[in-house]
């Protein structure tokens, strides 16, 4: 237990140094600080509770995670998701990403993967929320 609690502890430790650079990086762009708030918040959370869940994976590697977050745990496991949170952590995830492929963080190519993932599935994501909250998910 004590080797997950010092791996846990240094992957929040890089994901603080990756949502730092990721503020100034929206600061650059001239984003509200509401805004920038808004999307430090869903990223943080994306890094440090979803994707230290399950198992403890890398931010690099929560690119490839971003679909399961989004048509199904963010809808199963946070009492406030809604059409309108599910856009916004999209949003901060494109934005987050896109900043960490021009640092050189991810490959551009996997950066725009995810953009295309995001924009196919955004109906998925949707509807599997609008099944969940009027109870006709199926869990199997």
């Amino acid at each position: 237990m004590e080797k997950y609690d010092a791996a846990l502890r240094n992957n929040k430790k890089r994901n603080k140094k990756f949502l730092q650079e990721f503020e100034a990086w929206l600061k650059e762009k001239k984003l509200a600080p509401k805004t920038i708030n808004k999307h430090i918040g869903n990223m943080s959370f994306y890094l440090n509770s979803f994707l230290n869940y399950y198992d403890i994976v890398k931010m690099e590697d929560g690119i490839n995670e971003v679909y399961s977050f989004l048509n199904d745990w963010f809808i199963h496991k946070c009492m406030w998701a809604s059409e309108t949170s599910i856009k916004e952590n999209a949003s901060s995830i494109k934005k987050f990403y896109q900043c960490m492929s021009e640092k050189g963080y991810i490959s551009e190519e996997n950066y725009k993967d995810l953009c295309y993932e995001l924009k196919e599935n955004m109906d998925i994501f949707l509807d599997s929320l609008r099944e969940f909250d009027s109870g006709l998910y199926n869990y199997n």
